[in-house]
């Protein structure tokens, strides 16, 4: 079995930052990851300072390299199930057999995005369907742009989005806007259509419209749609770890589970990380990860020390 002082658990930029830190700090570290980011559909990242415009593979790849330039391990893999092993010690096993072990466990696994099932969405999705203006509104500026209603908050969301364009329309489901709502959104020249999308329209590669339910087409150049974000959490749920009403793992101070132990950082347990927000989480449970491993390396030199074991 191999042994290592941390297993990291997802390779993006919550993971890999950790890991980086942690290798720095001369831990044994493994990084563990599925292969399946997020952002994968994405040209480019945005809004991560020295690295905006950059596409997202050669950030996860350069990444890999300088905690492989450390003495960290990057393994590609699934983790088919994490045991514990007495008060803070974990056993993990990959889908491919090998058994691991660690003494501490970061989980970085992020979260999926569940999307309105709308023919012809899912395809442009991170492309010219998007769901973060902060991450993708500047390159779609000035277009004509509409936003999906129907989720909660979607109406302040078209507000937020109505910051890159002047043209944006605001599709609702049929009876769902309230008198406040409709008021707001007419008051910054924010159209609404009302009914229910049926298809998302495309010509030459490129997104052009909707389509509704009673035959209606209305041109636009890309959608902002809000996802349902569903946690990438079944590692945590099998270990105990505490969770809210929403689903969400409920973590203490830079994302220490319930679970002595157990951290997490990233998408995982706060769906609004962005990239940089996420690598910063990632960076932050890394030191406090090594602080207790620190604490726990005392603990056992005063025990070998007063049992007349000299380092």
């Amino acid at each position: 079995m191999s042994e290592y002082d941390v297993v990291i658990i997802g390779g993006g930029a919550a993971g890999l930052s950790a890991a980086l830190v942690l290798a720095r700090a001369r831990r044994r570290v493994l990084v563990v990851d599925a292969g399946a980011p997020r952002n994968a559909p994405a040209a480019h990242l945005h809004g991560y300072l020295s690295r905006d415009g950059l596409p997202p593979g050669e950030l996860l790849a350069a990444g890999r390299d300088e905690v492989r330039g450390y003495g960290g391990t990057v393994c590609d893999g699934n983790v088919a199930e994490l045991i514990r092993c007495g008060r803070s010690g974990f056993a993990v096993l990959l889908s491919d057999g090998r058994r691991l072990s660690a003494r501490r466990l970061l989980v970085a696994t992020g979260l999926r995005d569940e999307l309105p099932d709308i023919p012809g969405l899912r395809e442009r999705w991170g492309r010219d369907v998007l769901h973060c203006p902060y991450c993708h509104g500047y390159e779609v500026r000035d277009q004509q742009l509409g936003v999906l209603g129907g989720a909660p908050g979607s109406v302040h969301y078209a507000q937020i989005v109505r910051q890159w364009a002047a043209d944006v329309v605001f599709f609702a489901p049929s009876g769902t806007l309230t008198n406040a709502d409709r008021s707001q959104l007419v008051a910054r020249a924010v159209g609404v259509v009302e009914g229910a999308v049926t298809r998302v329209l495309v010509e030459d590669d490129r997104v052009c419209g909707v389509q509704l339910d009673d035959g209606r087409v209305v041109r636009r150049n890309a959608l902002f749609v809000p996802p349902r974000f569903v946690p990438n959490n079944d590692a945590l749920l099998g270990l105990g770890c505490d969770i809210d009403a929403d689903g969400w793992v409920v973590t203490g101070a830079n994302g220490q589970t319930s679970v002595p132990g157990v951290w997490v950082a990233g998408n995982v347990a706060n769906p609004r990380a962005q990239l940089i927000t996420a690598a910063g989480e990632g960076s932050a449970a890394a030191i406090a990860i090594n602080a207790d491993l620190v604490d726990e390396d005392v603990r056992i030199a005063v025990h070998d020390f007063n049992q007349g074991f000299l380092p």
